[in-house]
Parts: structure tokens; C-alpha cells; sequence
């Protein structure tokens, strides 16, 4: 059972970090000893992958949402379907019921709606306001810091689909933290272990680097094994395919079946044990077979030729490749 939480502070009514022993914590369901987290009314703007996973979340953890903003119907019949207890409210009305405000909007958005909510006067003091933002810390939510909200940045290192896997992923990711203090890094680090995650703190000032390391593993990714795909499969039923976006049309073919042993190797490789994972011909000096595969990319498609050049370079950078490896993708890219 969870122990962490929340209870209420004398005077303010602020909320704190549980600690075990604390009397106003109350009793767990089962009537044991041990503190049952206070629980919270949520409030989720807005109705998105992230905010609909993470208010389920949250309600798993005990927590009540009340309420989310939505104004997209896709987004709307999220809202309905998985948080059937929650109602589509406005943005100010969620704001002033609030006593975890939880901000899941894109970053372009996170700034002129902490603006227009700290304008409002909607967020109470004392309210605990979450954005979920990669890139931002707690910087960001200085209009409403300033009006006596506890700012939190906890962002999920995890890729939504908008499915029912998002929530079950929760329980297995990291997220990145950072709180004006440490009485919000408690708070912030007792949310995440509710919603089973791991919290991990990370600096105001590195949150862009921080996030920037996490694209670059992920996005990129998907754009790899895409090209992979598409490559394999025109080696395998014609190179007239690869302009018929066949990975969309066909997906779970023989392409992804040949590449997910293949891949899920190099990765589980990589994540163990760093660079000395690394094979192929870039990483053991073939220069001919590194020139052969560009020349057969070229001309099946220019463009994935030129995605396969750049992180072949930057793949013979870090393996410390033979100056001819280096050549041929130097003299390629010219």
C-alpha cells in the first residue's frame, strides 16, 4: 500500500507532505496503522493524452478529479471515457476548485495560460499547480507563484498513445521533477510514487537539456525504425514501395518481424551496456560495405540515405572509426 501523501498544514490550509505517524493522515481502508494519502481534489486542464493517463492515475491512487477541460471532440469523448467522473468544466471554474491544478497542455500553450489563469485571480493560495512539461521547470509558473501557488514541473518520461497501455506505462517510467523546494519535491516525489513512477529530480536550469536528451531518444527513434522499415520492406517486395507509405498501411509485416528480435536487442544491449554494444561496419572500419550501403540507399531514396549518412558519422565519431570510414561519409555528404 501507498504510503506516502498528503495532510493538512495548521493556518493556511496548505498541504504537506504525509509522514507516518502523522494523526491527521487518518487510517488506511483496512482499518491498519499505517497513514492513507489525504486525498485530493484534481483538476486537469486539459483532456489530452497526458492528462487523461495521468488523471487515471491519480484516481487509481485515490485522489478524486473532478473535473478537466476539453474543448476538442476528440478530446471531449476522452474525458467521457476515461474519466467518467469528471466533468467538462471551464478552465477558470477547474482553477478555483482546485487543490492540485494539474497544466497538460503543449509547451507553446503553458505560458500564456499560466498568464491568463494568474491574471483570473481563479488559483487559490496555497494550490498546488503541476504543469507537465519536458522542457519547463518551475519557472514558468511564476505568475501563480507569486499569487501563493506551490509550482511543480512533473513531467512523465514516457510516450502517450492516447490507449489504455498510457496508464499501465505509468506505473513503470521516470519522471522528471523540479519544485521550487524541498517541501515540493516531497510533494512532487509522494504524487509520482502514488501513480507508481519513479521521481527523479532534475535542475531548473538543465530541464531544456533534459528534455531535449529524451526526444532524441525517442522521436528519433520511431524515425529509424520507420526508415529501417521501409528499407527492409523494399528489399524484400521491390523498391517501388518506398514512396507508398506502406509502414502506415501494413504494419506487423515480415519487416517488422525480421527487425524487432534485431532491434530489441541492440537496445536492451545499448541500455546494459553502453557504446561497447556497438556492431557493424562503421564501428569495425568496413569503408566499402559503409560506401555499398549508401550507394544502395541513394538510390532506392536519397532522403533515407541521408538520414543513415548522419548517424553513421556521428556513430563512427563516438566508436573512434578509421579515418577511410570517415572519408566515405565525409566525401558522401559533400
Amino acid at each position: 500500500m501507498v504510503t506516502s501523501g498528503f495532510s493538512r498544514s495548521d493556518g493556511a490550509g496548505e498541504l504537506r507532505p504525509a509522514v507516518p505517524g502523522d494523526a491527521r493522515v487518518g487510517l488506511s481502508p483496512d482499518g491498519s496503522g499505517d497513514p492513507a494519502p489525504a486525498r485530493l481534489t484534481v483538476g486537469i486542464v486539459s483532456a489530452g493524452r497526458v492528462g487523461s493517463a495521468l488523471g487515471v492515475a491519480l484516481e487509481r491512487a485515490g485522489h478524486v478529479v473532478f473535473g478537466v477541460a476539453a474543448i476538442s471532440d476528440v478530446s471531449r469523448h476522452r474525458a467521457r471515457t476515461r474519466l467518467p467522473e469528471a466533468q467538462v468544466l471551464p478552465v477558470e471554474e477547474i482553477a478555483a476548485r482546485s487543490e492540485l491544478l494539474v497544466l497538460a497542455v503543449p509547451d507553446s500553450e503553458l505560458p500564456g495560460l499560466v498568464a491568463g489563469l494568474a491574471a483570473s485571480g481563479a488559483v487559490r493560495p496555497g494550490t498546488l499547480v503541476a504543469h507537465t512539461s519536458g522542457a519547463n521547470g518551475v519557472a514558468v509558473l511564476g505568475p501563480l507563484s507569486e499569487r501563493g501557488a506551490r509550482p511543480l514541473a512533473i513531467h512523465p518520461a514516457m510516450t502517450f498513445t492516447g490507449h489504455d497501455e498510457d496508464t499501465a506505462r505509468l506505473a513503470n517510467a521516470c519522471f522528471g521533477i523540479t519544485a521550487a523546494d524541498e517541501i515540493g519535491y516531497a510533494i512532487a516525489q509522494s504524487l509520482v510514487i502514488e501513480m507508481g513512477g519513479e521521481p527523479i529530480r532534475v535542475p531548473e536550469e538543465n530541464r531544456m537539456l533534459y528534455h531535449a536528451a529524451l526526444a532524441h531518444g525517442s522521436n528519433h527513434l520511431v524515425t529509424l525504425i520507420v526508415d529501417a522499415v521501409a528499407a527492409l520492406r523494399a528489399a524484400l517486395d521491390g523498391p517501388g514501395l518506398l514512396g507508398q507509405q506502406v509502414v502506415d498501411d501494413q504494419p506487423n509485416g515480415v519487416a517488422e518481424r525480421m527487425l524487432e528480435p534485431l532491434v530489441s536487442a541492440a537496445l536492451d544491449n545499448a541500455l546494459r551496456r553502453g557504446l561497447p554494444a556497438l556492431t557493424g561496419p562503421v564501428a569495425r572500419g568496413d569503408a566499402p560495405a559503409v560506401r555499398a550501403h549508401l550507394a544502395a540507399l541513394e538510390a532506392a531514396d536519397p532522403q533515407l540515405a541521408a538520414g543513415y549518412r548522419a548517424m553513421s558519422l556521428r556513430t563512427a565519431q563516438l566508436s573512434g572509426a578509421q579515418q577511410e570510414v570517415l572519408d566515405t561519409l565525409l566525401e558522401e555528404a559533400q
